[in-house]
């Protein structure tokens, strides 16, 4: 497989950032330019497989991620002394390179996400509306936009979303991300993270106070099940997109324990 596309910046301490479904690196890039500038931390940002700007595959498993991410540590000659962190799937697919390739981190952070199964029937409406969009007759970004808020009322939801939008060199529009594989993978997406032996280092897990894809279940059993030495850390009034809504809160717990 091709090498992942990704954004490498900065000098120290590496910290490696995975993105959620339908994103990009770009939505970390206004914190990871402050890790890198302001934390001293060599910052790699990584478009996962069927994303932003890397490669598509008619695969989209967890393990294949997983050593997608490991083939590019390889690359970057990445140590013993690097923290993975990733947001939603990103974080799955963290846990589980964790889990199995221990000995290729020094901590792990998981955002928003438990190791257990996740619903993702609530992407259905999102589905419909990126698949809604119709890119023979779409000529601007207000058109996607309207043609989205059908399905996807919220705002906010939308202009991330359209982060995804680009212009091909024919003019036309189409979605960067691999939209049929995904829609195809999505239970998959939701699988549970499960291991015969747990990861042993420190690991930190941020959720979101209006969140529930971390419950309180989660924090007491199923994350120290995999992740004894974790700690769970709430970021009030933020939701599932924690980094964008909280992006002090979140700044200063990913400095804190990628630094300790």
């Amino acid at each position: 497989m091709p090498l992942l596309h990704h954004l490498d910046q900065g000098q120290g301490r590496p910290l490696v950032i995975l993105h959620g479904l339908f994103g990009t690196l770009d939505n970390w890039q206004s914190l990871a330019r402050r890790w890198a500038t302001e934390a001293d931390l060599r910052v790699i940002s990584v478009d996962l497989r069927n994303h932003g700007r890397s490669f598509h595959s008619p695969e989209h498993t967890y393990a294949l991620m997983a050593q997608d991410v490991l083939d590019l540590f390889d690359h970057l000659q990445l140590g013993a002394d690097t923290t993975l962190m990733g947001h939603s799937m990103g974080g799955k697919v963290a846990m589980r390179l964790a889990l199995d390739h221990p000995e290729r981190l020094a901590k792990l952070i998981v955002v928003d996400i438990a190791p257990r199964f996740s619903d993702m029937e609530h992407q259905d409406d999102i589905v419909a509306g990126l698949q809604a969009v119709d890119f023979t007759t779409c000529t601007n970004r207000q058109e996607a936009d309207a043609a989205l808020a059908k399905y996807v009322p919220n705002m906010g939801t939308r202009q991330f979303l359209l982060k995804n939008l680009y212009r091909r060199e024919d003019n036309t529009f189409a979605w960067r991300i691999n939209l049929d594989v995904l829609a195809a993978r999505l239970s998959a997406i939701g699988e549970s993270t499960t291991s015969t032996a747990p990861f042993l280092k420190p690991a930190l897990f941020i959720r979101g106070g209006k969140s529930d894809y971390i419950t309180a279940e989660d924090k007491l059993h199923g994350i120290p099940a995999l992740f004894p030495h974790s700690q769970v850390a709430t970021v009030v009034d933020a939701g599932h997109w924690v980094h964008a809504e909280k992006p002090e809160e979140v700044f200063e717990l990913v400095k804190a324990f990628a630094l300790s």
